[in-house]
Order: structure tokens, then sequence, then C-alpha cells
């Protein structure tokens, strides 16, 4: 396998690999210009078996996407909907309640919440639901509100960034999911999301989460119409961010989805840039614990395969989630705890439940 990644001129990278070394930005523009993904893969494996072993994590979790209303109207995004719209939706407290209670016979052990950035609803309808949901299931860790919306809710609040999130812990939020970072380069954000949180405000609301003792996720939207350097830009910026509050528990590489979206022109992602993007990603954001390789994005067979590519979480049971559904995602919104064993042990893999905070639940 050495001889395999020389012949793919990236040879000086595996040694900086065994030894643990940082890669370089210029490391990883290389990696992404190779398409010799078996080499990338055996460089990203290595590393993913020092940090994990043969572990690889699922989740039994709950999507609450609470409303698809949204002012910001992202051009790669099929969800959100102006007010006006026919199909703008968004629940109130007692119908997201109601999805909790829906579900009380399951081992549900986390409810992910995230909505468009909604015009109207005040302040108190987010502490209300988080505070409803506790109520119908006291022990559940909800993971909530990107930093996008945790921005929003600040301004809504006329508070500090800092003070919205005691308030909304104090009221039931346990950690913050990674969306809405995107692509962090402001060329592409002033081409796609001109109206969206700056990417250095996305990573300023995630170090100050992190400040007060909160984990979150970090993502980056791959596939549209940013370039390789801006992808690698991306990833170094996260990386620094890391270095500075160790907060991010898992990195989440998303495929662009173009179906319903105002870039419907565009192809869809490959297989060979997913696994890539998976891989890089393991390779270059080495204080990072944790790469997934989200089936409800990339479909569970190369989720599946992601597994020796870098990954160790494959996400979880994902019940209805509507997000990726609404840009033509052809995964369902569900999978069966059952069937997601059965393809990690296929996988060659170790099956472990854990909760939110990668703690484990069950070795399966």
């Amino acid at each position: 396998m050495e001889s395999m990644v020389a012949r793919a001129g990236l040879g000086d990278i595996l040694e900086k690999v065994k030894a643990g070394e940082r890669l370089t930005f210029d490391d990883g523009v290389r990696l992404y210009q190779s398409n010799d993904i078996l080499a990338i893969g055996y460089m990203a494996n290595l590393v993913r078996e020092r940090l994990n072993g043969d572990n690889a994590y699922y989740i039994y979790n709950q999507h609450v996407n609470y409303s698809n209303i949204c002012t910001n109207l992202c051009k790669f995004c099929a969800f959100g909907k102006d007010k006006d719209s026919a199909q703008a939706y968004e629940m109130n407290i007692e119908q997201v309640k109601a999805k909790i209670r829906e579900r009380l016979d399951e081992p549900i052990s986390e409810v992910h919440v995230v909505g468009g950035i909604h015009p109207d609803l005040p302040y108190s309808y987010y502490l209300d639901m988080l505070r409803g949901i506790k109520e119908v299931r006291p022990e559940i860790h909800i993971q909530g509100f990107t930093c996008v919306e945790i921005a929003h809710l600040a301004e809504l609040a006329g508070k500090s960034v800092a003070d919205t999130l005691e308030e909304l812990v104090a009221a039931g939020l346990g950690s913050i999911p990674g969306g809405g970072a995107e692509v962090f380069s402001p060329r592409i954000r002033q081409i796609t999301c001109e109206k969206k949180l700056s990417g250095e405000g996305w990573l300023e609301v995630a170090k100050t989460a992190h400040r007060l003792g909160l984990k979150s996720n970090a993502t980056m939207l791959y596939g549209h119409i940013e370039t390789i350097e801006e992808r690698v830009e991306h990833l170094e910026m996260l990386r620094n961010a890391q270095d500075e509050t160790n907060g991010f528990l898992t990195f989440i590489p998303l495929a662009f989805h173009p179906k319903n979206t105002e870039l419907a022109d565009l192809s869809k992602t490959t297989g060979l840039d997913d696994l890539k993007n998976i891989a890089v990603s393991r390779l270059f954001l080495d204080n990072f614990p944790h790469i997934k390789g989200y089936w409800v994005m990339i479909g569970p067979k190369l989720a599946q395969v992601a597994l020796s590519f870098g990954a160790d979480d494959m996400d979880g049971t994902v019940k209805e989630e509507l997000i990726t559904k609404m840009a033509g995602g052809e995964t369902s919104g569900a999978m069966a705890d059952t069937e997601l064993i059965r393809l990690i042990r296929e996988a060659g893999r170790k099956p472990v439940l854990r909760d939110t905070l990668y703690n484990v639940i069950e070795e399966k």
C-alpha cells in the first residue's frame, strides 16, 4: 500500500501522516487534486484507526425541523421558503411536543432541532420550544440551532451571543449542530448566501459556545461552485478554531444536492468526490476527534464504504430529516438501528451506540 501512495506522488504526505505531523495548506490542495482515491483513503484510514480503532459510532436520534420559513433564502438550499410560499410551514410548541411524544417508546437519546431564520417568531418561542421538549422527555439531549440561528436569536433577544447561549442552556439546550458553515469563503457567500452570517461570524459563535462549555459540530457544503483552495481554507479555519477552543466533536462533510435549488443546473457530487472529502478532512483536521459519513447525504452504501476512508461515524436513525429530502435527497428519512448495525458490521467495523457527546451507551 505504501508503494501505491508513493506512485500517486503522495509519499511525503504519508511520512507526515505516519509521524503525526500536521499537514500544510499545500498538502491539502495536493490531496484534493489527486484522483488516487485508494492512496488517499489508505492514509485517512491510518488516522481513523489511530484515533478510533475499529469503532464505528451511531446514535438513536430524532430530527425536528420546526419551520422552513427563512429570510436568507440561500441559493443552494431547497428547504428555506419565503413566508408567503405555499410550501412554507411552522410548528407551534404543542406540535413540536407532539412530535417528541410520538416516539416516546423508542430509545432516542438526542433530538436535533434546526430551522430557518424566521422573520416573525419571537425569542420566547425558542426558549419555550426547548422547555417543551424537556417537559415531554426530560432526559433527552437537545442538539439545537446552528450558529446562524443562534446569532439571529441573540439579535432577537437584544443580548450578546454568550448571554443568549446561557439562557438557551438554562431552557434545555445541550449542544450545537454544525450546519450553516457552508463554505467560509467570502466569495462563495456573496454569490450563494449573501444574507447569511459571515464565515467569521459563524466561527465566533462556535468559539463562544465552546468557551461556555458547550460542544458543537462543524460542516462544509461541498460540490457546488467552490474551488479546491476554498475547501482547504475552510478546513484550515476550522482547525485553527479547534486549536483555540477544542470544542468541536465531529466534522461532517455535506454533499451538495442541487435539485429544487437555484443551482439546480449543477451536477450532483460523485462517489469519488464524496469519499475524497471525507478522507481529506480526516487527514487535515488532525485535532477533530471524529469524522462523519452522513448516510442521509451520501446514501447508506457509500457511508458504509466511508468507514474505511476516514469516517468513524454514520450519524444515526435520523427520524424525519427534511432539509436534504427537499433538495432531492434519495435516502429515506429514517433508518432502523438494526440496519445501521448490519452496515457497520459488514464493513468490518464494530458498531458502537453513542450519545451526542460520544459517551458509549453500548457496544454491539
